[in-house]
């Protein structure tokens, strides 16, 4: 069968979500998928699956083993819609690489092994998507599999800003800041200079706002500075997760409030960020219709966007001055209110917005009065992890793998 019959499937693993795209193997891959779903929900009580086409609908998964149920589902939905044609790679977003794997990497039993490895620096995002790996691996054995690593586009950034003030001694075990949603800010490099020319391989921030949140600065398009280093903990304050907190904080939490790691974890990944200083939700558009009545949602949402606006601020230290700054992901793209807020905060930089495209969600919604460019973006992850796993499986020969130093 030839590469314009065979399909590329590229699955994006979640502790609660499946979402999975579905390419054909051409090339170039085309950045729009000819299909592609998620199910949501999947430890919950009302897990639902849609897909091109079709809304989101509830779906029985097992209770005992739901993870495996949502994966069987989507299999079963792709071999029922691809037809004749066959899957002829898959493609994982996989959050951590750690200090080994800087490139895409065919997945066998020894990388499988090594990544297992990392599941403490990413507990959220690195243990399911290995299990859909081994699965796959059992399931499908003649289908080749590719790892593309969200720390990976992070690779550019220089020692300093990768390392953290602990003895040296931590550092050579791989304790350092890693950075993830490395894929959606390399579609932006490829994206933005398309959009914008010459000024995205300037002083450039990337907003990444989703459920999870960080900043990526970037010159020459190259990544110099992120907020989310040695875990999905770090920088932007999140949807459920706190971001940057004081580590005198945590440590009074496990020595005055007896929290045990585990019931730290718990707070710190699952009932902190907009849903824990609010009690409400950790979506911002539930506290926007209720930050009128209640004081809790007007608190979350304040904290949110000034924290958005300190660390701004400081990568754009980092980067000595800013040209360009773009937000993309869900609230990114999605949510004018919370960009104009942080926007007004940036009024020090000169930034100004045009009040139209913003709520347009234009390409570009800075004013001309504006002393920075300000765009949306939105990101393409499951492209760039369907192009990778292209370029691997046509390029065998490429290790994928590199030794750890200090770049």
């Amino acid at each position: 069968m030839s590469d314009a019959d065979d399909l590329i499937l590229v699955l994006n693993c979640g502790s609660s979500s499946i979402k999975f795209a579905l390419f054909e193997r051409r090339q170039p891959v085309a950045r729009r998928p000819l299909w592609n779903g998620k199910v949501d929900g999947i430890t919950g009580p009302a897990p639902s699956f849609g897909e091109t086409g079709v809304p989101p609908a509830p779906v029985a998964l097992d209770p005992a083993v739901p993870y495996t149920a949502a994966l069987a589902h989507i299999g079963a939905r792709i071999d029922k819609r691809r037809g004749t044609r066959a899957i002829g790679a898959i493609g994982h977003r996989i959050v951590h690489g750690g200090a080994r794997y800087f490139e895409p990497v065919r997945v066998d039993a020894e990388v499988l092994a090594d990544l297992r490895g990392y599941i403490p620096l990413a507990p959220l995002h690195q243990p399911f998507a290995l299990e859909a790996v081994e699965q796959l691996l059992a399931q499908r054995p003649g289908v080749p599999q590719v790892a593309c690593f969200d720390t990976a586009f992070h690779h550019t950034v220089p020692a300093v800003e990768q390392m953290l003030p602990l003895p040296r001694a931590f550092w050579d075990r791989g304790v350092r800041r890693y950075g993830f949603h490395g894929l959606s800010y390399e579609y932006q490099s490829i994206a933005l200079p398309e959009r914008h020319g010459e000024l995205a391989r300037g002083r450039v921030i990337v907003a990444h706002l989703g459920s999870g949140a960080s900043l990526c600065g970037m010159i020459g398009l190259e990544s110099v500075a992120t907020t989310m280093g040695f875990s999905a903990l770090e920088g932007l304050m999140m949807g459920s997760r706190s971001g940057s907190i004081d580590p005198g904080a945590l440590l009074y939490l496990m020595q005055t409030e007896k929290l045990s790691p585990e019931e730290l974890g718990q707070l710190l990944y699952h009932d902190s960020g907009l849903r824990g200083v609010s009690g409400i939700s950790s979506d911002p558009r539930v506290l926007l219709a209720r930050e009128q009545e209640e004081d809790a949602a007007r608190d979350a949402l304040a904290l949110y966007v000034r924290r958005a606006v300190r660390e701004i601020g400081s990568v754009t230290a980092a980067l000595g001055g800013l040209d360009l700054l773009v937000f993309t992901a869900g609230i990114g793209e999605h949510n004018a209110t919370i960009r104009a807020r942080i926007c007004e905060g940036l009024g020090f930089l000169g930034v100004a917005l045009d009040p139209q495209a913003n709520l347009d969600n234009a390409p570009v919604i800075s004013s001309a009065a504006s002393q920075i460019t300000v765009g949306v973006e939105p990101t393409n992850e499951e492209w760039i992890a369907a192009s990778r796993s292209d370029e691997v499986l046509r390029a065998p020969e490429r290790a994928g793998r590199e030794t750890a130093t200090v770049c």
